[in-house]
């Protein structure tokens, strides 16, 4: 493997360093909601709230796990303040205490709003309290991820058919649409949220190595090598019915990069050997896989529909936080420098066009013209996650 000029080691530290402060910064400046409490539910591009705006599970989370994560790297009290702050709010407004699990989204204010239960938001919570407590080591947000974990085991995993169902009433009984937004397939079983279940169990595990959770973990793993990898092309295969049967030849770019290495993470988490050594292989045509929707000019395009042959000409901000990480990654393994110019032209693209230097924070994307998205700065999707986890992915693996 060629190393890394020691100079620009240092200085692509430092870029990453100061940029996770300023993601923090940003949202504790601006998200924050301190007349009604908790925090607004949407922010757009000139920093404006909207304070009409439903609060979401998801972002609640990831704002827990980004600055819980984030403060093990600063120490500073301000972000720490952040953690516990919506920690308290998640404890006293999302919690279901009647059926358990997380509802997907509040009213300003914080009287709930949507009650269903969105396997993706029950993850991302024991995601984000994982990271709490592991910062702080406050037990009762350990014991609130058990108790979510157990929730998923027990009313959303299919016994028969193997897998996690997609979404149900408050009180866990079936529920019509099962989508987690708009663009989504309405099916059973996707690659997303079981990306996401076991990016939440493997986080778990690392603070609660239970052997029950390993064996769901390595359980996840079987499912992304059989079913959700391809092993033709190597894009990940999206939407599934209760038979795992492929519903979607739609490719994402930016899931592909983000389960090349999060996958074989989660295999290194639980020091299981020879999924490691799996995952490690699959990493790199994976990978390979998502460069193929690179740019010249560095940044990711967004998906890709093989049936239309039809290229979605956006670039939007996480795929190219995902790609930073897993080009790094392949570097990492392989050794050969293209995977890490390929990280350093990602930088480069966000920089130029995905920050927002006069505004603060990301950018949702841009278009082909490389006009700008009008879209959330922070919100129900939008969150301090995927960009403040490449930084301090990418600060670790430097500094290894």
């Amino acid at each position: 493997m060629e190393h890394i000029n020691p100079g620009a080691r240092n200085y692509f530290l430092q870029e990453l360093r100061s940029e996770l402060e300023a993601i923090l910064n940003y949202w504790i400046k601006y998200v924050p909601d301190n007349q009604q409490g908790g925090f607004y539910g949407k922010v757009d591009n000139d920093n404006i709230p909207d304070k009409t705006a439903a609060v979401g599970s998801v972002m609640c989370s990831r704002i827990l796990w980004a600055f819980s994560a984030g403060t093990a790297i600063t120490g500073n009290p301000a972000h720490q303040e952040m953690a516990d702050r919506v920690y308290a709010y998640i404890n006293d407004f999302f919690i279901d205490r009647q059926y358990g699990g997380v509802y997907w989204s509040l009213k300003p204010g914080g009287e709930a709003l949507d009650t269903k239960k969105q396997l993706y938001g029950q993850a991302f919570c024991i995601y984000g309290l994982s990271a709490y407590y592991q910062l702080t080591g406050h037990e009762a947000a350990l014991q609130t991820a058990i108790e979510l974990y157990r929730c998923i085991e027990q009313y959303g995993f299919d016994n028969e058919k193997n897998g996690y169902i997609e979404a149900f009433a408050r009180d866990w009984s079936a529920i019509g649409d099962l989508r987690l937004s708009a663009k989504d397939n309405n099916e059973r079983k996707t690659m997303n949220t079981h990306l996401h279940v076991i990016e939440a169990y493997a986080s778990l595990y690392s603070v609660w190595p239970d052997p029950s959770l390993k064996e769901r973990i390595t359980n996840l793993l079987g499912l992304f090598e059989q079913y959700f990898v391809d092993h033709f092309h190597y894009h990940l295969r999206l939407f599934f019915d209760d038979d795992w049967h492929s519903k979607s030849a739609r490719r994402s770019f930016g899931h592909d990069i983000e389960a090349a290495w999060l996958l074989q993470q989660c295999a290194e988490i639980i020091e299981d050997k020879a999924l490691t050594e799996l995952f490690r292989k699959l990493a790199i045509p994976i990978t390979n896989a998502a460069a193929e929707g690179q740019d010249k000019d560095g940044g990711l395009w967004y998906e890709f529909e093989p049936a239309e042959n039809k290229l979605i000409r956006e670039k939007h901000s996480w795929p190219q936080a995902e790609a930073l990480v897993g080009f790094y990654n392949a570097w990492q393994l392989t050794g050969e420098k293209k995977y890490y110019q390929h990280c350093l032209d990602t930088w480069a693209f966000i920089r130029q066009y995905i920050r927002d230097h006069e505004k603060g924070e990301w950018f949702w994307g841009i278009y082909e013209d490389y006009s700008i998205m009008n879209e959330d700065k922070a919100g129900f999707w939008k969150c301090p996650y995927h960009n403040s986890r490449a930084m301090l992915e990418l600060m670790k693996r430097i500094n290894e």
